[in-house]
């Protein structure tokens, strides 16, 4: 249901992430504003939302005549004055910390009405976000999603030491009206939940192969037949109580202290950087993608995503 207080969304910077948030609020029938930096942008953002839809279409979730009425609440915009009375604006630029304190200013100096000021950063906290900020301290705070933010639900939601009283739960109250699984850290941290956990799995992954116990394929192997598909159901808390804490120790107490705690990208990156093998851009990096069918694989990646996607699409 949406929220009574959120009458005008903005997006600051609507590139793969900007877009997909438009396609989530305007898919929730909120009036939705994309500050674009030039005018040869905006055909690429309004492709790339289109691009969205059509996924949607093609798997039966929404209509063409509803994807026509969700278009209706999409504007882009090259003044950020459009912006001037929404009650809530996604940031989304560049992971550029002084790029990002710049547009804060610009939203100081044009938006009265703002409420709360979301940074999708997925490394910066809130304080340093905010370092420069005069007037809208108080407001700025972080709601990082995963990538599409319209496919995957989870937010997390972080604020800083002038975060005002009510902010983090309008923004919780927001999402939530937007079908998504938001939480709120109790503090920040570098990389806060999803990255942390994500990066800690990478790190170990790189150990295993440059340690010779597996190579690339082996382990996602194991991650894709092994425990990854129960934590789409339940979660490692749920997991290791139902397996019993008693019968968890041992296992602790033999494998942690053979885990990596490396602090640094290991050969096993920065060798390939080097050679220019950076992955599917290049066609080549772990794997080989030259011959890899990216529109079958693009297909795989969206597939545990769907059944997220169950919204009360807006009718008029």
């Amino acid at each position: 249901m949406k929220l009574a207080s959120v009458q005008h969304i903005g997006i600051i910077g609507p590139g793969m992430i900007g877009s997909s948030l438009s396609v989530l609020t305007t898919g929730h029938g909120y009036p939705t504003t994309c500050l674009a930096r030039s005018p040869d942008k905006i055909p690429g953002y309004e492709r790339t939302y289109a691009k969205y839809f059509q996924q949607m279409i093609d798997q039966g979730i929404v209509s063409e005549k509803q994807y026509e009425i969700c278009k209706k609440y999409l504007k882009y915009t090259l003044a950020i004055a459009d912006l001037k009375d929404c009650d809530v604006i996604f940031e989304c630029v560049l992971e550029d910390i002084k790029l990002k304190q710049k547009v804060y200013a610009e939203i100081e100096a044009n938006c009265p009405a703002v409420k709360v000021i979301c940074s999708v950063s997925s490394s910066f906290v809130p304080d340093l976000l905010a370092q420069k900020a005069t007037k809208y301290k108080d407001r700025i705070i972080v709601t990082h999603p995963f990538h599409p933010a319209h496919m995957v639900p989870f937010f997390e939601i972080c604020g800083g030491s002038a975060t005002g009283e009510g902010v983090l739960q309008l923004a919780k109250e927001l999402l939530e009206s937007l079908d998504r699984k938001p939480v709120i850290l109790k503090k920040p941290a570098p990389g806060f939940i999803g990255n942390r956990l994500q990066f800690a799995l990478w790190r170990e992954a790189l150990h295993l192969l440059e340690s010779g116990i597996a190579d690339p394929k082996d382990i996602d192997t194991c991650l894709m037949y092994s425990f990854c598909p129960r934590y789409t159901s339940i979660g490692i808390f749920e997991h290791f109580d139902n397996g019993g804490l008693d019968l968890n120790i041992t296992t602790c107490n033999t494998v942690f202290p053979t885990l990596s705690n490396m602090t640094e990208a290991p050969p096993a990156i920065t060798e390939r950087i080097a050679r220019g093998h950076l992955g599917v851009k290049t066609g080549k990096g772990f794997y080989d993608w030259h011959d890899v069918d990216m529109t079958a694989y693009q297909k795989r990646v969206n597939a545990p995503y769907w059944r997220f996607i169950n919204w009360d699409w807006p009718q008029a």
